[in-house]
């Protein structure tokens, strides 16, 4: 079975952090919410406090096969200051195990270097920083063991992008229509 690790530093992106939680947990994968700051309570940019699972000197990152850096601005510098943070996406990297970032966050995995010559996404306006990157337009994307996604309206397309990779396409899809998740209205 998986195990995905969502990290929340203040300042998060609720949309895109719980968005991935949730469509994750109804599939039955173990998903971690963790919290970078030192408290299990977490304030969104939204000002919409999320009580996490665990704090990230508590995780097992051997046991871990994903992890997800959601966007918003002051929840993305967050992460990036978290030094011990940064070295587990590193690593994550380096051994081809799937870090996913959304929104702003993908600006994280441009400025370590992880993006040069893979196809990404970020909010729009924020590409320049994706360093190397052969940017798209999609809702989501993913190259190798590397998913970014666009922002907050994309998240469900994020999180589908995700439960495939963990699974299969077949159970995206049969997610999708569960969720009545449709891109046309």
């Amino acid at each position: 079975m998986s195990k995905v690790c969502v990290f929340f530093g203040t300042g998060f992106e609720e949309i895109e952090a719980l968005t991935v939680v949730d469509i994750l947990r109804r599939q039955g994968i173990d998903t971690r919410m963790v919290s970078i700051m030192g408290d299990k309570t977490v304030m969104g940019s939204h000002k919409i406090p999320v009580v996490t699972d665990e704090l990230l000197e508590d995780v097992d990152f051997g046991e871990a096969d994903m992890l997800v850096l959601p966007g918003g601005l002051g929840g993305t510098q967050n992460l990036e200051a978290c030094e011990s943070l940064m070295k587990q996406v590193d690593a994550f990297v380096a051994e081809g195990k799937a870090v996913c970032a959304i929104c702003a966050a993908p600006t994280i995995l441009g400025h370590r270097g992880h993006l040069k010559g893979k196809k990404a996404i970020c909010y729009p306006g924020m590409e320049d920083q994706l360093e190397g990157a052969v940017v798209t337009c999609e809702p989501a994307v993913r190259d190798g063991n590397i998913i970014t996604g666009r922002g907050m309206g994309c998240s469900i397309a994020f999180g589908l992008a995700l439960l495939e990779y963990l699974t299969d396409s077949k159970a995206s899809a049969a997610m999708a229509e569960k969720i009545v998740f449709e891109t046309k209205l």
